[in-house]
């Protein structure tokens, strides 16, 4: 069996990607995060290492002595976690993080893949064995965005795409084109939240990939949990890009936008 590592960050990504890689034949090398990963990753893959957040040198060790020369970085860490003592008090992701410019997640990300590739392992595409959790473009519900919320949704595209330039965030909310919320490092689902709080519902949310995206890491993900803050929300529409966008728990989310009459659309 052709054997791949998986670095394995928090919720649902890492645990689709390793049910996928093993419906393929791959034998499954995972280095989980202590503190982010879900314990089920446990029985999924073949093997599983359990690290800390500031042992990348071990990571890399655990690949290297497993035979590993291809790895795929699915899902995330936990935004409060770069500030916490765990970071601040590690000397290799102090030293690491004092060679980049900043702390935008393409510059960490891209110092990561880097000591891979240093190290003679390649980081994969994320969307390596996803297929069947990238829409194609079309309305994913039942319901069409109305023609209110289509100029919402090209407003905020153009909007989303200048922010996603600056590596700032990948998502922003907006109401008869009007900015309500713009995502920073908090993330999707906090944004989603404080901009129904701000609009009073109503809102439509476009989430994009970066102009440049390296689809090795930091791709744009939605599912369930979006869809439900977005009900909480009293948002109208969600808009993505087409093929570049991860849509985990498909039948769920769209079970419950179709419910409360949500669009979802894929452009």
């Amino acid at each position: 069996m052709e054997k791949i590592g998986l670095i394995a960050g928090n919720r649902k990504f890492p645990l689709l990607f390793a049910q996928s890689a093993k419906k393929k034949g791959y034998y499954i090398v995972a280095v989980a995060i202590r503190g982010d990963t879900d314990r089920s990753l446990n029985r999924l893959a073949d093997k599983v290492h359990w690290v800390g957040l500031g042992e990348l040198q071990k990571l890399i060790g655990i690949f290297k002595s497993e035979g590993i020369t291809k790895v795929v970085m699915a899902g995330q860490v936990s935004p409060h976690r770069l500030f916490s003592k765990e970071v601040t008090q590690s000397k290799e992701l102090q030293e690491l993080l004092a060679a980049i410019k900043d702390k935008k997640a393409d510059s960490i990300f891209g110092a990561v893949a880097a000591r891979l590739n240093e190290a003679g392992l390649t980081l994969e595409d994320s969307r390596t064995f996803m297929e069947p959790f990238i829409p194609q473009k079309g309305t994913l519900t039942l319901r069409k965005p109305d023609f209110r919320e289509w100029e919402d949704i090209y407003f905020g595209f153009d909007i989303a795409k200048a922010v996603a330039y600056l590596d700032i965030g990948q998502t922003v909310a907006v109401k008869d084109k009007t900015v309500i919320a713009i995502e920073a490092f908090e993330g999707t689902d906090r944004l989603i939240r404080r901009a129904g709080r701000v609009a009073c519902g109503g809102i439509a949310v476009v989430k994009v990939s970066k102009p440049k995206q390296d689809m090795r890491f930091d791709i744009p993900v939605i599912g369930l949990n979006t869809i439900k803050n977005m009900v909480k929300a009293g948002a109208r529409c969600l808009a993505v890009e087409a093929e570049k966008t991860l849509f985990l728990d498909q039948q769920p989310s769209i079970k419950l936008a179709d419910r409360k009459g949500i669009s979802i659309v894929a452009l």
